[in-house]
């Protein structure tokens, strides 16, 4: 059955992202995620529960010559996210695959990319209330498959020395590094302030998200990064937050 949708734009109006109407809504953590990996030209990259398309196309915006695939559970988002693909004038790169990471195809076999990101849902089954919208049930609420599920995948389809990438809810953090232990080596915690640490306003609070990233067959040390701070005390995007949002900067984990 189609979903009735609407066309927005995203990352200053370089993508072209088709939602449903009244239903789930990207927020800013795919983007950022995506701007975490280290793609470079030539390089395939999985976007595992790509929904609809955000952190895809935002990376295949970013990186001239990437091959991007994305595999999401809901055909129907799937296919609202090959429509953003056209219209983002990516498709060429960019193909989304409807499918379940606890039974992935063919199309998406083990260590087949040089980087593997994922947003998974961020609240355990049974904690919280649930969102009445079935879809974003789906993207937010954890089903079959857990955080290790996850986890497993995504390491599965990196190949040796390639990256995963996960943003995440920091109080789950101790269930993301655990499902990560002796996976992933190098792994980095970089946290996402809500606002600056000095002044008035949001000062002080604590990361509500966190972009993890690691390498597999590695045995470097984990570390943790300064982060980004996204807002400042009035409320609008810090300088380093708006290159990332809206004009298609990377983020450097390592050097942030």
């Amino acid at each position: 059955m189609p979903v009735n949708s609407e066309t927005t734009t995203i990352l200053g109006g370089r993508v072209h992202l088709i939602q449903p109407i009244g239903g789930y809504r990207v927020a800013i953590d795919p983007v950022l995620m995506a701007a975490a990996v280290p793609a470079i030209a030539g390089q395939r990259v999985l976007d595992a529960g790509s929904g609809t398309g955000a952190a895809s196309l935002c990376l295949a915006r970013r990186v001239s010559g990437v091959s991007v695939a994305g595999l999401e559970l809901q055909a129907e988002m799937a296919e609202l996210a090959a429509r953003g693909a056209m219209e983002t004038g990516v498709a060429d790169r960019v193909r989304f695959i409807a499918g379940d990471i606890l039974a992935a195809p063919s199309e998406v076999p083990p260590d087949g990319f040089d980087h593997v990101m994922a947003n998974p849902p961020y609240m355990e089954a049974g904690r919280g209330r649930t969102p009445p919208d079935p879809a974003k049930m789906t993207a937010t609420v954890e089903g079959a498959a857990r955080l290790a599920d996850w986890v497993s995948f995504c390491v599965s389809r990196a190949k040796t020395r390639g990256t995963v990438t996960f943003v995440h809810r920091a109080d789950r953090i101790e269930h993301l590094l655990a499902a990560l232990a002796g996976r992933v080596g190098g792994i980095i915690l970089f946290p996402l302030w809500p606002g600056r640490a000095v002044g008035g306003g949001m000062a002080g609070q604590s990361a509500r998200r966190v972009l993890v990233q690691g390498r597999k067959g590695t045995q470097t040390p984990s570390r943790l990064s300064a982060g980004l701070v996204l807002h400042e005390d009035g409320g609008g995007y810090t300088d380093a937050a708006e290159a990332v949002l809206e004009h298609g900067a990377a983020l450097d984990l390592d050097g942030q």
